[in-house]
């Protein structure tokens, strides 16, 4: 592939969307409670928006999106940093368990654990509170581990097929759509007469 064409192609990525809505790498940087780690936060790969990096990350948040701990967004900020991929996405996507959705994902996670452990479900419903989780975490821990795993590295997957599948497309179709541009600008004009110019 010639270099104008491989130019051309990066710069139709659908980076503006992400872009719209990222934060902004050098703001980032020079937040003072981001001092301590300034130094990790210095590689432009964890910032940049290029098929590899958002599928990374696509990955790196759903999969740290199910782990059953507390802190998931270090986990997933951790990840991306040591494996260059884009570290706001990675950091945004964790945020599909939210304190709305924590109960039931990991109550999902919990009996999918357990059918696969092959183990009796001994809880109905999953809570919020640290009373609920010290009386019964030593009854679900094993259950919603495996299920947790299972699950991020499912969607952690899925996440990272559907985003280099989904650019792909876009490539091919920016592509297609400047190859028929093309063609109409190699068409002679002709007058109103029907008759080339």
């Amino acid at each position: 592939m010639r270099q104008s064409s491989l130019t051309c192609i990066i710069e139709v990525m659908p980076k503006n969307l992400l872009r719209r809505y990222l934060p902004n790498p050098s703001e980032v940087r020079r937040h003072p409670a981001l001092k301590p780690v300034s130094k990790w936060l210095q590689d432009p790969e964890i910032w940049h928006l290029h098929k590899r990096s958002v599928a990374g990350a696509a990955f790196i948040g759903l999969f740290c999106a199910f782990l059953p701990i507390p802190f998931q967004m270090l986990v997933a900020a951790g990840l991306a940093i040591f494996s260059h991929c884009n570290l706001p996405l990675s950091m945004a996507l964790v945020w599909i368990t939210n304190p709305l959705t924590i109960p039931p994902i990991f109550y999902f996670t919990y009996r999918l654990g357990a059918w696969l452990l092959d183990v009796d479900v001994q809880v109905q419903a999953i809570e919020l509170t640290w009373d609920w989780w010290r009386e019964n975490l030593g009854r679900i821990g094993y259950p919603l581990i495996f299920g947790s795993l299972v699950c991020g590295w499912v969607s952690g997957v899925t996440g990272f097929v559907l985003v280099r599948v989904a650019w792909r497309f876009h490539v091919l179709r920016r592509w297609r759509e400047r190859q028929a541009k093309r063609a109409e600008a190699r068409k002679p004009k002709s007058t109103p007469e029907g008759r080339p110019l």
